[in-house]
């Protein structure tokens, strides 16, 4: 199932190697080496990243008609209403939804568009 849906990538011209073991992808020498992570399950990915940058952290969820982006962090409800939660994740989710949607593709007359701009 990986190994079909990587070629299918490299048939589309995207970069794309694997599949590695998920406890060796995460140290800082291979992650210079890469610009995302495609993990198998929530937890494969999610736990590392949280622990590697859970304030900046953004998830992205591939293959939708649209963009859609959020916040790489739990729900917190340990803090909520305390004036106590870091913004930063959100931020960053907003960011790159918005350069998502600035850098998308013109899709054909057949396409549906990823995003319509307001008027």
């Amino acid at each position: 199932m990986i190994e079909p849906a990587m070629q299918m990538a490299r048939n589309q011209g995207i970069d794309v190697s694997g599949p590695f073991p998920a406890d060796s992808l995460f140290t800082p020498r291979v992650r210079k080496g890469y610009d995302g992570i495609i993990a198998m399950y929530h937890d494969q990915g999610l736990i590392p990243i949280k622990l590697l940058a859970l304030d900046s952290a953004v998830n992205v969820t591939l293959g939708l008609p649209i963009i859609r982006t959020s916040v790489d962090h739990g729900t917190a409800y340990d803090i909520a209403g305390l004036g106590e939660a870091h913004p930063g994740s959100m931020k960053e989710a907003l960011r790159l939804a918005c350069r998502l949607a600035t850098t998308a593709a013109t899709p054909t007359p057949t396409e549906t568009p990823a995003v319509v701009p307001e008027a």
